[in-house]
């Protein structure tokens, strides 16, 4: 499982900081999230990631399944 968001911003031209300050998540965890770093993501900051670029999480993740 992966997600979008570098894609999402990217294709908005919206960048780690303005998104930070629209979610109030800190930077560090953003970056983290942007970069496919972190093992997991919480609801709660899911649905702030969400509603401040107006997608829901499947437009959020991406399912890869697994090479064989």
């Amino acid at each position: 499982m992966k997600n979008k968001l570098s894609t999402i911003l990217g294709s908005r031209k919206e960048n780690i900081s303005e998104l930070s300050r629209k979610t109030g998540i800190a930077r560090s965890t953003l970056t983290a999230i942007y970069y496919d770093e972190s093992t997991g993501i919480k609801f709660d900051t899911l649905k702030k990631i969400c509603d401040a670029l107006e997608i829901s999480p499947g437009d959020f993740f991406i399912y890869e399944a697994p090479s064989k």
